[in-house]
């Protein structure tokens, strides 16, 4: 067998499916298992762009997930953004918007998304008081679990959220979010995005990874890089989710 075919040693914790919509499925059952703990009235969910997070939100948005849901104290987050106008064809507040639809019953102020005015620094600024508020905490304490799920990507550079290989945002440690002035993959527009932090400050973490391109980040990881999906870390528990392209099954 060719290194290009060969399997990828994963990392712990992971799981093998078939393809990104089985993994959008088994997706959707930890986040249906994470309302069903969640400790308190309120859950926070933390929610990732790409592909096969927009397969996942459609799923949640039919019968049977739909039904499963207590969408009245369901609160929704973004990991990141791009500092671009809600309608615009970047934007993850369009996509997650898209792929939920008009039949997910999801009271509007409960949809938290990061406002683009005034630039990636303000949005940030703004983003993170928000939070702030919702959690009553100034800053995340990465040993207090405060979203009870929250769901990342991994790119082909290592990077996840906007957490960027080189970039300031890797160092921040006092805020919820940090600006991204020049991400480190196109499109090249400022992001926000939250901070090791603000993700550590979780019940469970659950990386989504499809696609034959992630091969190479998994395997970086494995080798024991210092790739920014590395420095993850949770309060809870970090699982991954791995279709058989990606873990070259």
């Amino acid at each position: 067998m060719s290194g290009e075919d060969a399997s990828v040693v994963l990392p712990p914790n992971a799981e093998t499916l078939a393809d990104p919509a089985a993994v959008a499925a088994r997706a959707a059952e930890h986040l249906v298992s994470a309302c069903e703990t969640a400790p308190a009235e309120r859950v926070a969910v933390c929610l990732s762009g790409g592909s096969t997070p927009k397969l996942l939100y459609a799923l949640l948005a039919r019968p049977p997930l739909r039904d499963r849901l207590p969408w009245g104290r369901l609160h929704w987050f973004f990991g990141d953004d791009r500092v671009v106008p809600w309608d615009d064809p970047s934007s993850n507040v369009r996509m997650a918007a898209e792929a939920f639809g008009t039949d997910a019953p999801i009271p509007p102020e409960n949809l938290h998304r990061i406002d683009p005015a005034g630039g990636a620094e303000a949005a940030a600024e703004r983003y993170g008081a928000a939070l702030a508020g919702f959690f009553g905490v100034a800053r995340p304490d990465p040993a207090t679990p405060l979203f009870d799920l929250v769901l990342l990507g991994l790119g082909e550079d290592g990077h996840t959220a906007s957490l960027f290989p080189g970039t300031a945002a890797l160092a921040v440690s006092d805020a919820w979010t940090a600006p991204v002035p020049k991400p480190g993959l196109a499109p090249f527009v400022p992001r926000v995005t939250l901070t090791f932090p603000a993700l550590a400050a979780s019940r469970a973490v659950l990386f989504l990874v499809t696609g034959a391109g992630k091969r190479a980040p998994l395997t970086r990881l494995a080798a024991g890089e210092d790739l920014p999906a590395a420095r993850v870390t949770s309060a809870g528990r970090i699982s991954w989710l791995i279709d058989a392209a990606a873990a070259g099954a």
